[in-house]
């Protein structure tokens, strides 16, 4: 399985830069964080911290809120939607590699039977 990138989840943007990238208001990021949207990191002077997850996670919500015209509680449901969709796709391609060196250990220990015979 392919390693996700560490960078996404390092928190590096202040709330005023987030808010820009998403092209929304600060206080609507403050809002998302309050009904449990978003999560973002704290700093030890309690600075919110966003991380290029973050930004992704919000640009979702503002496509979904404003292109697709969901409330903030479809939004929620079309978010974890989205998730479970990335988890299932990352289990159905580790199955594949898995079934694909089991298809490898096979064909070695078949043409090696016919080797032997």
């Amino acid at each position: 399985m392919a390693q996700e990138n560490p960078y996404q989840q390092q928190p590096c943007f202040v709330i005023s830069i987030a808010a820009r990238m998403v092209g929304v208001h600060a206080q609507t990021l403050r809002y998302y964080e309050r009904v449990g949207l978003i999560w973002p990191s704290r700093t030890g002077g309690r600075q919110r911290l966003y991380s290029p997850a973050d930004i992704e996670r919000l640009l979702r919500i503002k496509t979904f809120t404003e292109e697709m015209g969901m409330n903030l509680a479809g939004a929620e449901v079309a978010l974890k939607l989205v998730e479970r969709i990335d988890e299932l796709e990352r289990e159905v391609k580790e199955l594949t590699e898995e079934m694909s060196r089991l298809q490898l250990r096979l064909k070695a220990r078949t043409q090696g039977a016919k080797v032997d015979s």
